[in-house]
């Protein structure tokens, strides 16, 4: 059980150092100093930086179909739902306003590096634009779902990126009340 433990801490450390340094940024030193374990230690769990990585893409993978699962609920319809999906700029706005958007930053890291594993890590976005997809296919809108989906998930890469850039919690505020007002106007239209 605590072999399960020390490799957890990894891949959350690993998680934390790949957003906030980025992925060629990060060594093996910076991750095992973070969870406070020897390099040894750190090499009994993972041979390679790409297994790091992998792990990394895995755990976020899980982690956003556990926050689409819940704003399932909590989001009590369509339009609910996709306000949930805008709403995560303003809840994690410090962050984005930081270093972006995690899985924005890391796709485009690795599509640069052109990575093995840049097509795992874009499997996230698509984990997004499927579940918007569905959400506009709910509202009445099966004949665009798809590209509204796009055009949201856009939309918030948009944001994230300019919040970083220009710093400006405000903006993204704005941004979010401009998306809830899109949604409503989207899931009215034909419903």
């Amino acid at each position: 059980m605590r072999e399960n433990g020390t490799r957890e801490r990894i891949v959350e450390a690993a998680n934390a150092l790949f957003y906030q340094q980025g992925f060629e940024q990060t060594s093996f030193t910076h991750i095992a100093e973070a969870v406070g374990i020897t390099r040894g230690n750190f090499y009994y769990h993972f041979k390679s930086k790409d297994e790091i990585l992998d792990a990394v893409i895995a755990f976020r993978f899980g982690a956003t179909e556990a926050m689409l699962e819940r704003w399932e609920q909590v989001g009590g319809n369509p339009e609910g739902r996709l306000n949930c999906f805008a709403e995560i700029l303003v809840v994690n706005r410090a962050k984005i306003m930081g270093y972006g958007c995690p899985v924005g930053t890391l796709c485009t890291e690795l599509t640069k590096m052109n990575h093995q594993s840049r097509q795992e890590a874009n499997e996230i976005f698509s984990l997004f634009r499927v579940w918007l997809r569905r959400q506009f296919e709910l509202a009445g809108r099966p004949g665009d779902a798809d590209d509204l989906a796009m055009h949201l998930l856009a939309r918030s890469q948009g944001v994230a990126t300019l919040a970083n850039a220009f710093q400006d919690e405000e903006f993204i505020r704005k941004e979010v009340e401009t998306m809830r007002d899109w949604i409503k106007g989207v899931c009215t239209c034909l419903s």
